[in-house]
């Protein structure tokens, strides 16, 4: 795993135990890099490297080395794994693992869904929302000008994508999909009203857990970002394995049930 700052990374644990449940003799470890020193780092690894799973801020400058991108990888910019060879495969795992993150939270077709956000996690919520059958996506910002890419993938899917603040007049949706950095605390007067309407939160946040936005969204079921972090690890690891996130891995099940218990040992 690399990124910048990466310490606080759960990936080497699960990978790990992954690994060995499947009975493959492979390392997953951390290493500091950023983006400046990515190309240099990048092009000094032998051939015993399989591959690469990546974090904040190297998506989109993997992203502009690879010499293949996967569909997801394409839509939002966004690289996090990088399978190695004679060409170097971009993916995006982080949309396939909020997808699967709803399923096992037993959460069919959405609708309408809100976003939260406008930063880079929010490319890959927009496209997971669409592929659960989102026919709308709302994306509130700060600034709606940062809304403007996520517009633009909308565009490239058929699907609407409205931008408004923060305190907006909320109508009803069936899911949030919260994108703010870890620790975001929103003032009442807007969390109120977007929890009594927000339907089924996805946060993205897992650390501190719950966030301020879970702790407070009421009755609705709320499922946070772990899930996606590890049903993208899932994906990383179908990868590395099969060069590809679509094949399954040997009794999957099993798998996710084991890397689910490492990420809970002290």
């Amino acid at each position: 795993m690399w990124g910048d700052p990466i310490s606080h990374s759960r990936s080497p644990r699960l990978h790990a135990a992954a690994y060995e449940r499947l009975g493959l003799d492979w390392e997953y470890g951390r290493r500091q890099v950023d983006a400046a020193a990515f190309p240099s780092t990048l092009a000094a690894l032998d051939t015993s490297w399989r591959g690469l799973s990546l974090t904040m801020p190297l998506k989109e400058v993997a992203h502009a080395a690879a010499d293949d991108l996967d569909a997801h990888a394409r839509l939002t910019g966004a690289v996090n794994t990088l399978l190695l060879g004679e060409e170097l495969r971009g993916f995006n795992t982080d949309v396939g693992g909020i997808v699967d993150a709803f399923a096992h939270a037993g959460v069919g077709e959405l609708d309408e869904v809100r976003i939260l956000g406008a930063g880079a996690t929010a490319a890959s919520a927009l496209v997971a929302a669409v592929e659960l059958g989102a026919r709308s996506v709302e994306v509130r910002a700060r600034r709606l000008e940062a809304a403007d890419r996520l517009q633009r993938i909308g565009g490239e899917l058929g699907v609407t994508v409205t931008a408004v603040p923060f305190d907006a007049p909320a109508a009803d949706v069936a899911a949030t999909i919260a994108t703010l950095p870890s620790g975001t605390v929103l003032d009442p007067s807007v969390s109120g009203p977007l929890s009594a309407s927000g339907g089924v939160l996805f946060e993205a946040a897992y650390a501190p857990w719950p966030s301020a936005l879970a702790a407070g969204w009421g009755q609705a079921p709320v499922i946070s970002g772990f899930e996606m972090l590890l049903y993208q690890a899932v994906r990383q690891i179908r990868i590395f394995l099969h060069g590809s996130q679509d094949v399954q891995l040997p009794g999957e099940d099993v798998i996710v049930a084991v890397m689910r218990s490492a990420s809970m040992e002290d």
